[in-house]
């Protein structure tokens, strides 16, 4: 049976976040789904679509993206406590939090903040480096988000419709699920404030900024000292590896998550997903939806 998500708001101390819910009653699970970087929430749908209908699913547009404020700091940490403050407003209790890439570095920080919010953890490809690496490079080879390359993305379209279009042939979209990419464009574009058509959700200076900054040594120190807060059980689904340096800085297909990541957590898994690219849920919801109810 296919539920229809509920918009809602959360109106929180520093910023307004939207998110969808997908209730289920007096549910026995409730999931709390944070998307990555350039993302937004109703990338899950096809995920959701595969959970059974009594688990409660929430996906959050996080600050900057989807319908939420475009409203800084763009920092990791500023992510997190957004995440936190809106566990308090949902009253969270043993929910299972699922994070893909800039989302699962998030949803592990906001477990370290509110610990008893959450039973299980899945992190998608969480993009947490090596530790020795945060403290090496900035991984993303630019000085500002104005150098960095997806800065320049297209920002104004015709249509969502052209958007899949135009991205269905192009790698790594060409590897998504079809419904996930047209889930992906068209919950993806907002109406263009300054004429006809349609421009990117999550401008791409945001999102620019958001890569040009994400691997400080400050950020990996952080997030390294909030895992070693959590202790519930904790899944990190990885594709193949990646090198990194600034000829790789562009290359999103490939894992840039930490080999040995799974085993810093004090109940930790590590799954890793040869035949898939950084993409897992964009390429396979089923298999993730099976990860977050415990199947696999």
């Amino acid at each position: 049976m296919t539920r229809q998500p509920l918009q809602r708001v959360f109106r929180g101390p520093s910023i307004d976040l939207h998110y969808v819910e997908w209730p289920a009653g007096d549910a026995a699970v409730t999931v709390l789904l944070v998307h990555a970087n350039g993302f937004h929430g109703r990338c899950w749908d096809q995920c959701v679509a595969e959970l059974p209908v009594d688990y409660r699913c929430v996906a959050v547009d996080m600050r900057g993206h989807g319908r939420s404020d475009k409203k800084g700091p763009y920092t990791w940490d500023r992510f997190s406590q957004d995440l936190a403050e809106l566990v308090d407003h949902l009253q969270l209790a043993g929910a299972v939090g699922v994070g893909h890439s800039m989302g699962g570095h998030c949803v592990a920080f906001a477990a370290s903040l509110r610990p008893s919010a959450f039973s299980r953890l899945l992190l998608v490809d969480p993009v947490i480096l090596p530790p020795e690496l945060y403290r090496q490079l900035n991984r993303s080879g630019f000085s500002s988000a104005e150098e960095h390359p997806v800065s320049r993305r297209r920002n104004r379209w015709n249509s969502w419709q052209e958007m899949v279009e135009r991205f269905s042939s192009r790698h790594p979209f060409s590897l998504w699920h079809t419904q996930v990419l047209e889930d992906y464009c068209r919950h993806g574009l907002l109406p263009d404030p300054e004429g006809d058509g349609w421009v990117l959700a999550c401008p791409p200076l945001v999102e620019a900024s958001i890569y040009a900054g994400s691997s400080t040594p400050d950020a990996g120190e952080e997030i390294y000292r909030r895992i070693g807060q959590i202790d519930c059980p904790t899944t990190v689904l990885r594709a193949p590896p990646r090198e990194f340096g600034e000829a790789q800085a562009m290359d999103f297909s490939a894992s840039p998550t930490w080999e040995e990541l799974a085993s810093r957590f004090a109940n930790g898994r590590d799954v890793l997903l040869e035949e898939l690219t950084h993409f897992i849920p964009m390429q396979a919801p089923d298999l993730v939806a099976q990860f977050i109810s415990g199947q696999r």
